[in-house]
């Protein structure tokens, strides 16, 4: 374990400010099979994800996956990557700058905001660095994953934990776990069906979530349960009648018995049926990164259509839409309550610590006396 960060330039007395990770999964750097396979390394190893003996899944990870999945993996991110690079880097960027101007409109002193990926660049520890360097003492973690799974929302505590066991002087620290059933979210995803669905004739709506091994669910995971009940508030706020609505889980991979039922035998399934037309939702993810816009906006139309839909439609995520920034700001703002910088009295809270600190440099000048 490395050892304790020396901190010798810092000034004591120094105001302490309050910080905001906001953390996603992460990308690969460049849309290549070497990025890909580095990406991948760091991802699939972690035990949060991959709950199986560290021995096998070692050589089942570096024997096989590594050797043909990333040349794969990187076709499917060249279909979606931009000029600006990855969508999910910089879809998350900008939800974070977004998030900063509307922060500076809520709270009495704007939190300062780092963004860290829990694979890939920028890290956690990157950003948390970058809190640390402007003297962050108060910090709240945002995962942005509504619905809370230990392969996502947990991995990005134990990213953080790791890089805390290193500070000498440890912030006070908050974690939003989930917000699956936040009123202002699921307004922000019915809102955005509502505006986005398009007109005539009429069309299943799917809410495809991001699928997980059973037994995940079986151990105790709440993932499944939470993503039913988002998909049902969301029917609910759209009154959308029992029967043109359904859930299912993409991404499957291996022989594994995952969540059910399969987003692409869903999709097929609503073809033989005779549904001519099909929207999709993805409410499990924040922004739009691989897992929608190439695997369900490009691969998902094609196997729609292939089994004989007519027209499909892809409702973006909710990116850096003033309704998800909103809902994701109020959030934050709750969950700092109590802390100096939601302080309505902000101002007498600051008059005692600067108090403090005059009385730390009076003693200090004394010493040196």
């Amino acid at each position: 374990m490395p050892g304790t960060i020396d901190q010798r330039d810092y000034r004591h007395g120094t105001p302490g400010r309050l910080g905001v990770l906001v953390a996603n999964l992460g990308t690969p750097d460049a849309p290549t099979p070497a990025a890909v396979r580095r990406f991948l390394a760091e991802f699939l190893w972690d035990p949060r994800v991959i709950e199986l003996p560290r021995p096998l899944w070692w050589l089942a990870l570096h024997g096989v996956i590594l050797r043909l999945r990333p040349r794969k993996s990187a076709e499917a991110y060249r279909a979606i990557w931009t000029e600006a690079g990855s969508p999910l880097l910089t879809g998350t960027l900008s939800l974070a700058r977004a998030l900063q101007d509307r922060l500076e409109a809520l709270m009495p002193a704007a939190p300062a905001i780092a963004t860290g990926m829990t694979y890939g660049n920028p890290s956690i520890s990157s950003a948390l660095a970058e809190l640390r360097a402007i003297n962050v003492r108060r910090l709240l973690v945002l995962p942005l994953y509504p619905q809370y799974s230990a392969t996502t929302t947990a991995a990005i505590f134990d990213r953080v934990a790791a890089e805390l066991r290193r500070w000498r002087w440890l912030p006070e620290l908050r974690f939003i776990n989930e917000y699956h059933a936040e009123k202002d979210y699921i307004a922000a995803v019915a809102d955005s069906i509502a505006a986005r669905r398009a007109p005539g004739a009429p069309s299943q709506l799917l809410f495809s979530f991001h699928g997980l091994p059973r037994r995940y669910l079986d151990a105790g995971d709440p993932y499944f349960c939470q993503c039913q009940a988002t998909a049902r508030l969301v029917a609910e706020r759209l009154e959308l009648p029992a029967g043109s609505w359904s859930v299912a889980f993409q991404s499957r991979v291996g022989r594994e018995r995952w969540f059910e039922p399969y987003t692409e035998d869903s999709l097929r399934a609503l073809a033989a049926a005779g549904r001519r037309r099909v929207t999709v939702v993805c409410p499990g993810f924040s922004v739009d990164c691989l897992e929608t816009l190439e695997e369900i906006a490009i691969r998902g139309r094609e196997v729609f259509l292939h089994a004989g839909g007519e027209a499909f439609d892809y409702i973006p995520a909710l990116n850096d839409d003033a309704a998800q920034v909103d809902c994701l700001a109020r959030l934050i703002v709750r969950h700092c309550g109590g802390w100096p910088e939601a302080d309505p009295d902000r101002d007498a809270v600051a008059g005692a610590t600067e108090r403090a600190a005059a009385a730390l440099r009076a003693l200090t000048q004394g010493a040196q006396r």
